[in-house]
């Protein structure tokens, strides 16, 4: 059967509603503006750079990763598979395997882990 132009509901949907959905422009800013936003977001990546870094060489626990990211918005942004993939002897799949297994969305930030995902976590990484 070939499409009529019409929705589920009988009303037709034309081109011209489509195209004024698109997304709005970013705001303006002014150059000092721009810049200070650039210097914020290097910032933010420099911490979470040195944070992998941290894990890579176990200076820092990842239950202690977790507390870090209740105190500091910066850690508690970073993502989880990342965190996970930075550990020692975790790569890409056994983060992944191990994130399907706690029921982890890789798309979520260590803020954002339940109590019972946290504990799972720390309780893997303390055997």
């Amino acid at each position: 059967m070939k499409w009529d132009g019409r929705s589920s509901k009988g009303a037709t949907a034309s081109f011209a509603q489509l195209e004024c959905s698109a997304m709005p422009n970013p705001p303006s800013l002014s150059p000092k503006q721009r810049e200070a936003a650039l210097e914020k977001a290097a910032a933010a990546r420099r911490v979470r750079a040195e944070t992998k870094d941290q894990l890579k060489m176990g200076l820092v626990s990842f239950d202690e990763l977790l507390r870090l990211a209740d105190s500091d918005d910066l850690v508690g942004k970073m993502k989880t598979l990342t965190a996970l993939e930075s550990m020692p002897k975790i790569g890409k799949v056994k983060a992944r395997r191990l994130m399907a297994e706690v029921g982890i969305a890789e798309s979520r930030r260590l803020k954002g882990l339940g109590e019972n995902q946290r504990d799972q976590l720390v309780a893997f990484f303390a055997s």
